[in-house]
């Protein structure tokens, strides 16, 4: 049986791990093991970054809506959610923040509505 040298696979596979850790600092842009660990943790943090990123926003869209339902005379944002869901106004979070920070007049509508 012939021989087969591995040479050029094993280098297009370090080649592509390389081109992947471009800009990481140290041994992690140049040796093997180092490269691989760093893209592994990499792609471990990326996919539950974006995750995260979701309640991140979420967080960021109930803090927005308190301010503005304090501002319309609610006492807070859990009472005025409770107000909309028993009233059936179907606006979910990231709407009613959108509409809070771009059209604040609008909001207040809203606002007194539920009220």
């Amino acid at each position: 049986m012939s021989r087969v040298k591995g040479g050029v696979m094993a280098n297009k596979r370090r080649s592509n791990m390389r081109s992947r850790t471009k800009g990481y600092r140290h041994g992690r842009s140049t040796k093997k093991r180092q490269m691989h660990e760093a893209i592994m943790r990499a792609g471990k943090y990326a996919f539950n970054d974006r995750r995260e990123k979701k309640n991140v926003f979420r967080q960021l869209w109930i803090v927005r809506l308190n301010a503005a339902v304090r501002e319309n005379g609610h006492k807070s944002y859990s009472t005025f959610i409770n107000k909309m869901k028993k009233q059936g106004v179907a606006l979910d979070r990231k709407t009613l923040a959108e509409i809070a920070a771009t059209n604040p007049e609008m909001f207040a509508r809203i606002a007194a509505k539920v009220k």
